[in-house]
């Protein structure tokens, strides 16, 4: 689980192709405290599992299916990547709740300064739209931000100068690729509140009151 709250940038050192699947290693371009193998690591909104450290470069094993959600099969050595190391229950959560756990790819189709900031508009899959609400939260390339303009299949955030400062989006221009995960409470919600008939149908019980009272249990 992450916050959005993007700690600093990568470079990337390494990429592998393993069948389907591929190995990815990073190096942080800031002070970051060593991950050791096993923890998770955010990579352009992708929750990773590090599996090599070599003097602080990360190996990551990226699956087949990370790979047909998200823009990390794109990356190349040398590329910048957003990393953020995973939530700890004690600490603040200054962002959203961030599974890493990416819904699509989307494509940047505006990107205009205003003041200091940055206005960014992001084309994404039409049926995500139902998880976007104005004010509310999104992620972006792992970067937690506010929606200000939502409509089907379209989104704008701003990015302040201390996001585009500690992160690599602004380094994008229209027409790139990036990572979109929605906020989880309203898939849950959705779920909740969908009818029981289009939900899965659970299997029934074999356990009833006759058969526990044939064993002996009442």
């Amino acid at each position: 689980m992450f916050t959005g709250l993007v700690e600093g940038v990568g470079r990337v050192v390494r990429v592998a192709r393993k069948g389907r699947d591929m190995v990815l290693a990073v190096a942080p371009l800031f002070e970051m405290d060593r991950c050791g193998i096993g923890d998770s690591l955010c990579v352009d909104g992708v929750c990773l599992t590090v599996t090599e450290d070599r003097e602080g470069t990360y190996s990551l094993d990226v699956s087949e299916e990370s790979l047909s959600r998200s823009t990390l099969g794109m990356r190349k050595p040398g590329d910048t990547v957003n990393l953020e190391r995973a939530l700890r229950l004690s600490d603040r959560l200054g962002g959203h709740l961030v599974a890493g756990h990416v819904d699509g790819v989307g494509r940047i189709a505006l990107k205009t300064k205003r003041q200091g900031s940055w206005l960014i508009g992001i084309e994404m899959d039409p049926g995500l739209s139902r998880y976007t609400i104005e004010k509310g939260s999104i992620a972006v390339d792992g970067i937690s931000l506010t929606i200000n303009v939502c409509r089907e299949g379209y989104f704008e955030v701003n990015v302040i100068p201390q996001t585009g400062k500690e992160t690599a989006l602004l380094d994008k221009g229209p027409g790139a690729a990036v990572n979109v995960e929605t906020d989880m409470i309203g898939k849950f919600v959705e779920k909740l509140m969908s009818p029981r008939d289009a939900q899965p149908a659970r299997k029934k019980s074999a356990i009833t009151l006759q058969s526990l009272e044939d064993n002996g249990f009442i």
